[in-house]
């Protein structure tokens, strides 16, 4: 540690009144797309080691059943430091790095014909009108630091505007930036050796700052980089892992598996640092994540973890994506190495925090979340049902529509917004007692439970003034499965199916449908080829876009066009070269307004016929 960093928490804390010893200290770890099944707590690895961990739950409680309020980290960050759910800040995705401001969802009025939902836009950023719990404890006199990740908003929307007065490394991304080994790409902030490891830096700061202020009370949010993208970590413990690969287990990665080895390595300096300065018996400490594992992402040839036996991960609503590891250590109330399965959810954070140190919320000031001190004394509670919101579709694996949940004592409503028949909700019911991997939908066997969930899940939508997407009054089903396949109208033309038919309406002259081909077309000299019926002569014009060549989109200057004389059906062929992969066409039907209707739409290299459209 450098003495500057050092001076500077000493400037900015050991100044400040110190308040009675009886206000515990909170240090609040959070990780960062770590899985239910990830560490040793739930014997559901064989993989990762996570010792240090298990020394944090001997001295505090774990639960079995935590949940986060979203399957992506910005939300759930949210959540944690105001205990309000993002269906009610609007914060609903992770893009609070992006350049673009914006403090209120809203949702379009319409969309394309393709698309069966609206357009939907989320907040952008934390915003400062919250009271975060970090605001709430600097208010009763605790030094209040961050440490690690944010992606809540750079600044004026940064930890040091949200109620910390330190925060290190000052970073708004949603990774560290660069890489976990140095070098490091964070702005004005470097490492202090060779290959330095971020987590391990930010460990030396939280203890650093623990030195200069164990005699006064402190609330230290340490948000850990680990284990999100980018997927890099120290070499020894890259090879030590690569020797305990099961190919056969679905956790097989060794670069993973060491980024894990980091987070709880750094949970371990934690725990040694409150048992060297002796503050662990005034020291609340809670571990938790932000999301479930990540499934999707590629790394050493696999995916970086599986969720296994939950399904899905982060990024969609399934329990892999919003079931996480929870521990907390509350000396002196809770029962050291004691277990709980009530449901808990990340809302619940701040107003049980502030019961377990005596404070109050501001005036006026309202949960989504409530207090699970009950459970935390060893008592089974039932702090009523729980919801997840994410009105959004991911492109992962297994993904769903735009989704929330609901869940009470073991059973779970799954709701795909307006999704169902004429833009209704669909909703789905498992009981995860006995279906813990949500394979069976048994809403059509239990109507009476499914109605009562969903009443909740009414109630919870117009509570929290939830806005997502809306049915789009111009939804055209076949525009759905064009798009699908690919196809799109563009300038001055419909596209629909008529009797297996491609029917292209042009409005006007020089129309064009575009085609997004789903796997290239190898390059060479090739042909489009098409059969049709036009009401009029014209001619086909025919652009193409290759891969890695610009323009991205077109090449117009190898245009190539063929004449159809209407009236009957009949065939054309436009050929053409290309140097690279071909990823799309652009067909322009130069003709005066009128009707061609596609039955066959080919293309043709050496021979070999790859059909793009084929009537039935």
């Amino acid at each position: 540690m450098k003495c500057c960093r050092l001076s500077v928490l000493f400037a900015l804390f050991l100044g400040a009144p110190v308040l009675s010893a009886t206000k515990p200290n909170i240090i609040f770890i959070l990780a960062d797309d770590l899985g239910w099944a990830d560490t040793t707590l739930y014997g559901q690895t064989a993989l990762y080691e996570t010792p240090h961990l298990e020394r944090l739950a001997a001295r505090g409680m774990t639960f079995d059943r935590a949940y986060t309020a979203s399957p992506l980290c910005s939300p759930t960050r949210s959540s944690i430091l105001t205990g309000l759910h993002p269906a009610r800040t609007g914060l609903t995705a992770p893009n609070c790095h992006t350049p673009k401001i914006n403090l209120q969802a809203s949702a379009a009025d319409s969309a394309p014909p393709d698309r069966k939902l609206t357009s939907y836009n989320p907040v952008t950023r934390l915003d400062p009108k919250y009271e975060t719990l970090a605001e709430r404890f600097q208010a009763e006199g605790y030094a209040t630091v961050h440490f690690g990740k944010w992606h809540l908003g750079s600044p004026p929307y940064s930890p040091l505007e949200h109620g910390f007065e330190l925060d290190i490394p000052h970073w708004h991304g949603p990774g560290p930036a660069g890489s976990f080994v140095a070098p490091w790409k964070f702005k004005n902030f470097k490492e202090n050796y060779p290959q330095e490891h971020i987590e391990d830096r930010m460990g030396d700061e939280a203890v650093a700052f623990m030195e200069a202020n164990q005699d006064r009370p402190f609330f230290l949010n340490y948000w850990q980089f680990s284990v999100h993208a980018p997927f890099d970590a120290k070499a020894e413990l890259i090879e030590k892992y690569r020797g305990k690969i099961d190919p056969n287990d679905e956790q097989r990665s060794p670069t993973y598996a060491a980024m894990v080895q980091s987070l709880d390595d750094n949970v371990g300096k934690m725990l040694d640092a409150v048992d060297r300065l002796g503050i662990a018996d005034q020291t609340i400490i809670v571990f938790f994540s932000d999301n479930g594992g990540n499934m999707y992402n590629e790394v050493d040839g696999t995916t970086p973890t599986s969720n296994r036996p939950l399904r899905g991960g982060k990024g969609n609503n399934w329990d892999g994506g919003v079931r996480v590891p929870a521990v907390v250590v509350w000396p002196g109330t809770i029962e050291p190495g004691s277990r709980n399965d009530s449901l808990i959810t990340s809302t619940d954070f701040y107003p049980s925090l502030l019961e377990m140190t005596g404070m109050k919320p501001s005036p006026d000031q309202e949960f989504d979340g409530v207090s699970v001190v009950p459970a935390l004394k060893g008592y089974q509670q039932d702090r009523g049902p729980i919801f997840t919101f994410f009105p959004h579709s991911t492109r992962v694996p297994d993904t769903l529509p735009p989704s929330a949940s609901a869940y009470l004592g073991n059973w779970k409503l799954l709701r795909l917004l307006h999704h169902g028949e004429a833009g209704a909700h669909e909703d789905r019911l498992y009981n995860l007692a006995e279906d813990i991997g949500e394979r069976t939908d048994i809403a059509s066997a239990e109507p009476e439970r499914t109605a009562a969930m969903g009443k909740l899940m009414d109630e919870f939508l117009t509570n929290t003034g939830a806005i997502f997407s809306k049915p789009n009054p111009n939804y055209d089903a076949i525009s759905e499965t064009l798009s699908a396949t690919g196809f799109r109208p563009t300038k001055g033309c419909t596209l629909t199916v008529r009797k297996g038919q491609l029917v292209v309406k042009a409005k006007e002259a020089n129309s064009h449908v575009t085609l997004k081909l789903n796997q290239p077309i190898q390059p060479g000299d090739l042909e489009l080829r098409l059969s049709l019926q036009a009401s009029h002569p014209g001619k086909i014009a025919l652009r193409w876009s290759e891969a890695g060549v610009t323009p991205t989109f077109f090449r117009d200057r190898l245009q190539h066009s063929a004449p159809f004389k209407g009236a009957k059906q009949e065939s054309t062929t436009i050929p053409f070269t290309a140097k690279e992969p071909v990823t799309s066409f652009r067909i322009d039907f130069m003709t005066p307004a009128g009707e061609i209707r596609v039955s066959e739409l080919e293309a043709m290299r050496e021979g070999e016929s790859i059909s793009l459209w084929m009537a039935p």
